[in-house]
C-alpha cells in the first residue's frame, strides 16, 4: 500500500475505505472485508452513525490497532470549543479508541465562522494532548482555509473535498498543495455524479467515453482508472462500497500507470459542476443534526 507524509510527519495509507451512506448493519461487514483485503485506512464521520460499527469491526478484525488508520468528523452541531472537544469524546467512545488517527471538522460554517475556528482550537488542543495525531479539514474552499490560517497556529494536515473528474476544484487544491494541505478525495470514482440529487441530467462519470477507453488500454475497470487517476496526481482517495467484489478492484490500483496523455485527457472532463452541497450555504439551521451521546 502506497503512503503519504503529511505534513507532520505522519504517514496515512493512500488508499482508505469511506462508509459515507453504509448502514450500520452494513457497516461491519465492508469494514472486515476491506481490512482482509488490505485495506489499513478507514474513513467515518460522526455524522455518518456508523462510527460504532468501524470499531467493532476494528476490533473483530485481529488487525493490530496501530497498523490502522481511523479517520473521522466532527459535525457542524458540535463546533465550538468545549462543544468539539465532547465531540471527540463521543467519537472516541463508539469507536472504542483512545487516540484518533485524524480528526477533521467535516464542513466549513461559513454563517458562524468563529464556532468554526473555535472548534478547530479544539482540534489543536486534542493535537497537543496527544488524543489525535493530526488534524485538517473538510468541504474548506479557500477563503475558509485563509480565515482559519490566520486565526489558528497549526496547518490542517488534510482537506477532504469533492473530486473527481467532473468537479476538480483546482483553485482549492493548489492552494492546499502551496500551504502543505495534503488533498484527500471523497467520491474519487464519481459516485455523487449519478445519485438522483444530482439532477435530472446526470451522467455517470465511470460510463464518459474517455475513461472506457483507458480503462479498456490498461484491461482495469472504469473505477480503477479514475482511483489512479487520484493517486497520481498526488491525493489521497477514500473509495466508498459495501459490496466485497469492489472493494477488491478498489485496492487493486497499484500495478498499473495512467501516462501524461490520459492524465490530461481525464482532466478536461471538467465539467465545473458541484455534487455535493454548496459550502458556503452550510448553516446550522439547514443542516443541524444532534449527534447522539455515545
Amino acid at each position: 500500500m502506497q503512503t503519504l507524509t503529511l505534513n507532520n510527519g505522519v504517514e496515512m495509507p493512500a488508499l482508505g475505505l469511506g462508509v459515507f451512506q453504509t448502514p450500520p448493519d452494513e457497516t461491519i461487514a465492508a469494514v472486515s472485508a476491506a481490512l482482509e483485503l488490505g485495506y489499513r485506512h478507514i474513513d467515518t464521520a460522526a455524522a455518518y452513525g456508523n462510527e460504532r460499527e468501524v470499531g467493532q469491526a476494528l476490533r473483530d478484525s485481529g488487525v493490530p490497532r496501530d497498523e490502522v488508520f481511523v479517520e473521522t468528523k466532527i459535525w457542524i452541531s458540535d463546533y465550538g470549543y468545549d462543544e468539539t472537544l465532547h465531540g471527540f469524546d463521543k467519537s472516541a467512545a463508539k469507536l472504542g479508541l483512545d487516540r484518533i488517527d485524524l480528526l477533521i471538522l467535516h464542513q466549513a460554517l461559513p454563517s458562524d465562522f468563529d464556532k468554526t475556528v473555535a472548534a478547530y482550537r479544539a482540534l489543536e488542543k486534542l493535537l497537543a494532548d496527544g488524543k489525535v495525531r493530526a488534524i485538517g479539514v473538510s468541504n474548506f474552499m479557500v477563503d475558509h482555509l485563509s480565515a482559519l490560517l490566520d486565526a489558528t497556529d497549526v496547518v490542517p494536515a488534510v482537506n477532504q473535498l469533492e473530486v473527481h473528474p467532473y468537479f476538480q476544484q483546482r483553485a482549492v487544491l493548489d492552494f492546499d498543495t502551496a500551504h502543505g494541505i495534503l488533498n484527500q478525495a471523497w467520491s474519487p470514482i464519481g459516485g455523487i455524479t449519478f445519485y438522483p440529487g444530482y439532477g435530472e441530467d446526470r451522467r455517470s462519470v465511470l460510463q464518459d467515453p474517455a475513461v472506457t477507453r483507458i480503462a479498456e488500454a490498461h484491461a482495469k475497470s472504469p473505477a480503477q482508472v479514475l482511483l489512479r487517476w487520484g493517486i497520481q496526481q498526488g491525493r489521497s482517495v477514500i473509495p466508498k462500497s459495501t459490496k466485497r467484489h469492489r472493494i477488491a478492484e478498489n485496492i487493486d490500483i497499484f500495478d498499473f500507470t495512467l501516462a501524461a496523455d490520459e492524465l490530461s485527457a481525464l482532466d478536461a472532463l471538467e465539467t465545473g459542476r458541484r455534487g455535493g452541497p454548496e459550502p458556503e450555504n452550510v448553516t446550522l439551521a439547514d443542516y443541524g443534526r444532534a449527534i447522539p451521546e455515545a
